[in-house]
């Protein structure tokens, strides 16, 4: 089946953005009508000098509409737009006086009004807490000044601001470090669920391989035994190179605040509609039927998507090859199918030793991968479960369930066998 690259671009920023945004504009609405509608404490109209205050609302309107593209996404956000914006609210706050003689007799707004917070908001989802802490210190010296004999009114509201940017700075610079774990963690899961499929292909191929030459070589002798040695050697190094892998380094973007980005690769399986066709998995599972292994099939066909069918099926084989390998030659094997209206379950038992208690952890650790990656690795990515149940001398049961309604499971890898 063709493979192709998907790119998962995440970031909690963009609402902020967005947020931000509308606020900008609210704002900027709301510091024109009152400046238009606006009293001063004692009822009379709030400007000496009009022209000043029509100047600058006028530009701040245009400002704020024109540079909209800007505060869409930290990419379009740039220093240099932002020391701009912050000079924008710094002088509406300082041509309050001039506009409005009673301004610093009388506490009331000014030109910009709560305009001036989203300066600093831009700064802080920017650049984090330290940005704030830096844009909302100019702001605070601004209203200051403005005041001449500021009250205990303007200490609290510049406080306000000054705490409420850093703390969203903070806020900012903590889901970004999250994001990258979470992209971090992402890849390390899709490079591990990638690694456990190639080595799914090679214990069933190639590490199969060189356990049968290393058993035959060992029986016949002589040469064929240093064959088989050579071969068992290869067979370790091969189970350790599978079981540990190399995990590559996330990718994230250039620029931080644009979000961490994972690329994996996956399946394209649009590309092969015969992958999605229906199975009869009757048809994949009687050939091993024979002597030493029972097959108990229902009458009416057992129909699940090929893809599928045909990993179910390796996964029956895998419990099979375990049960020739660790039950012995004349263990008997019985394959029970059920066809459920939800799920199909397939059952492998047979009546050998059994697996002795904390030998699927130790095969494990040797990198003997058969039933953590073979069995329920297959069915674990087809969403579904592999219980295994043993009891020593009772033989050894393999249940094996599919749903029939394709999902993904993220649950974790179980032992090897």
């Amino acid at each position: 089946m063709a493979k192709r690259e998907r790119v998962v671009r995440m970031s909690v920023e963009l609402p902020l953005w967005r947020a931000l945004t509308g606020y900008r504009v609210l704002t900027m609405v709301y510091a024109v009508l009152l400046a238009i509608f606006g009293k001063d404490n004692f009822g009379r109209e709030r400007f000496e000098r009009p022209w000043i205050a029509v100047a600058y609302l006028a530009f701040l309107a245009v400002w704020t509409l024109a540079t909209l593209p800007k505060v869409r996404s930290a990419a379009n956000c740039t220093k240099r737009f932002l020391v701009a914006d912050l000079v924008v609210a710094l002088t509406g706050i300082l041509l309050t006086p001039l506009a409005d003689v009673d301004s610093q007799t009388f506490d009331g707004p000014t030109l910009p009004s709560i305009w001036t917070a989203g300066a600093v908001l831009a700064f802080a989802i920017k650049g984090g807490w330290r940005w704030a802490a830096f844009a909302s210190t100019f702001v605070a010296a601004a209203n200051i000044i403005q005041r001449g004999e500021p009250s205990r009114d303007t200490y609290h509201n510049v406080l306000l601001v000054w705490v409420a940017s850093i703390a969203i700075g903070y806020v900012v610079e903590v889901a970004r470090a999250s994001e990258r774990t979470l992209a971090r963690a992402l890849e390390i899961e899709a490079a591990t669920r990638e690694r456990e499929r190639l080595a799914r292909d090679i214990h069933d191929s190639v590490l199969q391989v060189l356990a049968m030459v290393q058993r035959r070589g060992t029986a016949i002798g002589g040469e064929a035994a240093d064959l088989g040695r050579m071969a068992g050697e290869q067979e370790v190094a091969l189970r350790t190179l599978v079981s540990s892998g190399l995990v590559p380094p996330t990718r994230v973007s250039e620029d931080a605040a644009e979000g961490a980005v994972v690329r994996t690769v996956e399946v394209d399986e649009k590309a092969d509609p015969a992958d999605r066709a229906p199975c009869d998995l009757r048809a994949l599972l009687a050939p091993h039927a024979g002597s030493r292994t029972s097959f108990a099939e229902p009458g009416a066909p057992v129909l699940l998507p090929a893809a599928s069918a045909r990993e179910l099926a390796a996964a029956v084989g895998a419990a099979l090859d375990n049960v020739r390998v660790h039950a012995g030659p004349d263990a008997q094997a019985w394959i029970l199918v059920e066809d459920e209206p939800d799920e199909v379950i397939v059952t492998v038992r047979d009546d050998g030793p059994g697996i002795p208690e904390g030998r699927l952890a130790q095969a494990e650790g040797e990198g003997r991968l058969g039933v953590a990656l073979s069995i329920r690795g297959r069915l674990r990515d087809l969403g579904g479960t592999a219980e295994l149940i043993s009891v020593p001398g009772q033989g050894c049961e393999v249940e094996l369930k599919v749903p029939k309604a394709p999902k993904v499971s993220r649950g974790k890898a179980g032992t090897g066998r």
